[in-house]
């Protein structure tokens, strides 16, 4: 001390406890996207580009029948391209292949199969994926995000009274850790009939970071 004047030194040290929150529910899937292809081959564009679009239409046509709405059905593929076999190492012309994909959204996930066995009945030969999600995601996605943060907050206290210290009741950083929205896929053969299709479950999963004091 000089001249009067007291010198005091205080260390203060920010006691974090830093822990993964996880959350998670299971739902059943509630609508069910598929992709039908109609896959056309031939020497002569035109030609085959005409018998393309007709069994489209006839594919359209069914679909309808079954009561698929309009507005649910799009189109997602169209391409036109060569084909080409290689014979020796050199490239020869098969003539064209014409694709238009169709991508549909089935309301009630039961008549998947129905849907799909029309469809190829009327002349799709290529069902790429099939695709099971549901519409209303985010609301349980806000379920599972409020469960991973009460886990976080029940590791935090396991660890505060492992440690015998008191834990502050609020986190003072919270970071959400995002995923892509759950979908399930299923493959299909279109030699198949009376298809079976099983939607399964989506499992929707949170994840948060979070820091308490201590």
């Amino acid at each position: 001390m000089k001249g009067g004047m007291r010198v005091y030194y205080r260390h203060q040290e920010s006691r974090i406890i830093t822990v993964t929150g996880v959350g998670s529910l299971t739902v059943q899937p509630e609508i069910a996207k598929v992709l039908l292809e109609v896959v056309t081959e031939g020497w002569e564009l035109n030609v085959i580009q005409q018998e393309n679009a007709r069994t489209v239409e006839r594919v359209l046509a069914g679909l309808m029948q079954l009561g698929i709405p309009q507005e649910d059905i799009q189109t997602t593929v169209y391409d036109i391209a060569p084909k080409y076999d290689y014979v020796d190492g050199v490239q020869e012309f098969r003539g064209y292949v014409v694709t238009h994909g169709l991508t549909v959204k089935i309301q009630d996930i039961n008549r998947t199969g129905a849907v799909i066995d029309t469809a190829v009945q009327n002349g799709v030969n290529r069902v790429s994926n099939i695709q099971f999600t549901i519409e209303e995601r985010d609301v349980y996605y806000r379920r599972a995000l409020t469960d991973a943060l009460e886990d976080a907050y029940s590791k935090a206290q396991t660890l505060a009274e492992g440690m015998q210290v008191v834990l502050a009741p609020h986190p003072i950083r919270i970071t959400e850790k995002i995923e892509e929205p759950p979908v399930v896929f299923q493959a299909y053969s279109a030699v198949e009939t009376a298809t079976p299709i099983q939607p399964g479950q989506i499992v929707i999963n949170a994840s948060v970071k979070a820091q308490f004091v201590y």
